[in-house]
């Protein structure tokens, strides 16, 4: 028997989607972490705590690359998930 279920995917997925749905409307619509800032990009004063990008254009160009892996990132995930209702295996065990 596996850990990984259809199921608790299916729940784990829609858990997460209302949960994140939830905090970035809060924050587009002027939430305290999204006051000041565009609407369209999280981050904002935390983005670069270590202060590595000192130039305005290697911050831009940081900010891109952030989302880009970002969404990569979260469209491996959904693969994952649709492996796992398809197989009933985890992304491990296939």
């Amino acid at each position: 028997s596996s850990l990984i279920h259809a199921q608790s995917i299916l729940a784990i997925l829609g858990i997460q989607v209302i949960l994140m749905g939830a905090i970035e409307g809060y924050r587009v619509s002027g939430g305290p972490a999204g006051e000041g800032l565009d609407k369209n990009y999280p981050g904002g004063d935390y983005f670069d705590p270590l202060g590595l990008a000192d130039d305005p254009d290697t911050f831009a160009e940081l900010r891109v690359k952030e989302i880009k892996n970002g969404r990569l990132a979260m469209f491996a995930m959904f693969g994952f998930y649709i492996q796992a209702i398809f197989t009933g295996k985890g992304p491990v065990e296939n």
